[in-house]
């Protein structure tokens, strides 16, 4: 399997090439959308609550999609303050992310699902006298779009979900789906369950999901690449959002922030009394009875999927940033902890609600804030 995802993540790579079109560009432009020249003599090394620092040059960075309308809104505000910086994000998913990073093509990484040891230990070979660690920057709900005419309001447990993207339970009028949704008009139609085809943290997160909570039907390792049979795919977190909006009897795991104009959402049925919606608050009462796992600097968190506590939305995820503790580039260390900084501070966490997101609970942002001061 690590054969796979190496393969796969080698092939992901490929996007960086044709990047541009969604390379997402700081401080080439001043709040009024005129280009700058990006030397601007009269830029304050602190603009509002932004500290630029020494930040100057450009820093790329790419991985997750998840976290890609989350980055959109930090950069405009970021863009306006610091005009020395031009920050370049590529939401090619987490795993080619990970494998730029790795190659030392960007100064930091999103990743849904934090390293594992291997990644760790190759980080040590781009993270001179140090290595890479994750600083957990994003949360929310991994939300569970569909499009079934009539139907609006819809509820399905992991078994269910577990069959539904194995191939097994084919058609939205089955009787498992029929008996959690006794007032709906189910139709005779056939399902379609869409799955990111490039590696993603999102569906290591979906389908951690799944074994944790429907051990007894799904029987795949949880892993960034699709290991289930079946269903159809599509690139990225827009991808899949897309392909559920023009798609009659499609069904697919998103970010919530994807989940929008319209598409209708899973509740999830737990152990609570009530089915779970996928909302901001749901996941952040999820993510806040989440343990740092990591070890030294590392902030590698622990997910509860199988929540009990009314109002605790299942299937969420966290975006860990990824970056070196020590040996990062000089030319892009300044520009780099501004912009992390700038993510984990106050200001930067209070955007993420509005743009679908749930901030990082106060325990862990502030250990995440120490730890950026402390780069290297």
């Amino acid at each position: 399997m690590k054969l796979q995802r190496k393969n796969r993540r080698a092939l992901a790579l490929g996007a960086l090439a044709v990047s541009g079109a969604l390379a997402l560009t700081a401080c080439g432009s001043d709040e009024t959308g005129n280009n700058s020249s990006g030397g601007d003599a009269s830029a304050t090394a602190k603009a509002g609550n932004i500290d630029c620092g020494d930040a100057k040059g450009q820093l790329q960075a790419s991985g997750s999609s998840a976290q890609k309308n989350a980055i959109d809104a930090w950069v405009k505000q970021y863009a306006a303050a610091c005009k020395d910086v031009q920050v370049n994000y590529n939401p090619t998913g987490s795993g080619a992310g990970i494998t730029a990073f790795l190659q030392g093509q960007t100064a930091f990484a999103g990743s849904d699902s934090a390293l594992d040891a291997e990644e760790i230990e190759q980080s040590k070979k781009v993270c001179t006298g140090g290595q890479a660690i994750d600083l957990p920057m994003v949360g929310g709900p991994i939300a569970v779009g569909y499009n079934v005419t009539g139907v609006d309001n819809l509820v399905l447990d992991a078994a269910t979900l577990a069959k539904i993207f194995d191939s097994k339970i084919t058609n939205w009028n089955d009787e498992a789906i029929a008996k959690l949704n006794p007032d709906a008009k189910l139709p005779d139609l056939k399902i379609q369950a869409f799955h990111r085809s490039d590696e993603s943290g999102t569906t290591d997160n979906f389908t951690t999901y799944l074994q944790a909570a429907a051990p007894d039907d799904w029987k795949y390792e949880p892993s960034k690449s699709w290991e289930a049979k079946g269903g159809q795919s599509a690139q990225g977190s827009s991808g899949v959002a897309q392909q559920v909006k023009q798609t009659p009897g499609a069904i697919s795991y998103m970010e919530l922030s994807y989940a929008k104009d319209g598409m209708s959402t899973v509740a999830i049925k737990t152990e609570a009394a009530e089915p779970v919606e996928a909302t901001i608050e749901n996941a952040t009462a999820a993510i806040g009875a989440a343990k740092v796992v990591g070890t030294g600097k590392d902030l590698a968190l622990e997910l509860d999927y199988t929540p009990a506590a009314d109002g605790a939305y299942p299937i969420v995820l966290v975006t860990y940033e990824i970056a070196c503790d020590k040996g990062n580039k000089a030319e892009t260390l300044p520009a780099a902890k501004s912009f992390l900084n700038y993510m984990a501070s106050e200001d930067g966490q209070a955007l993420l609600a509005d743009a679908g997101y749930a901030p990082m609970p106060e325990e862990i942002i502030t250990k995440v804030r120490e730890t950026i001061s402390g780069l290297a």
